[in-house]
């Protein structure tokens, strides 16, 4: 899969995830903060799933209608427990992620939201 993991998210995240095999851009890698609609567009234009722990893109995606491709949040989610959450997010939710759910994360409950029609 293709990712974009917003700075807030942790380099560590982002490099599991390219080992494991997948396309990872690290936010980092852009610039300085373009901030939220920026990085959501960005991520949307170049087809990657935005995974961060920010709240906010949720306003953006469902109160006022941004694209998107995806989006995995991780609000709440201590950094020594994110890749391991990631790792059982793409086992049973992979799908839904392809299908550019948006997906929260928040302790042990997980939320799968579709896009917005």
């Amino acid at each position: 899969m293709r990712f974009l993991v917003d700075r807030c998210a942790g380099r560590r995240l982002a490099e599991w995830l390219r080992e494991e095999g997948h396309d990872v851009v690290e936010s980092l890698e852009l610039g300085p903060d373009p901030g939220d609609r920026a990085l959501l567009h960005r991520a949307a234009e170049n087809d990657r799933v935005l995974v961060t722990i920010d709240t906010d893109f949720g306003e953006l995606i469902f109160g006022q209608a941004a694209a998107h491709a995806g989006l995995v949040r991780l609000p709440d989610v201590p950094a020594e427990r994110r890749i391991a959450l990631m790792n059982e997010l793409l086992e049973r939710h992979r799908r839904e992620l392809e299908a550019r759910a948006v997906i929260t994360i928040r302790g042990e409950r997980v939320r799968v939201s579709r896009q917005p029609s």
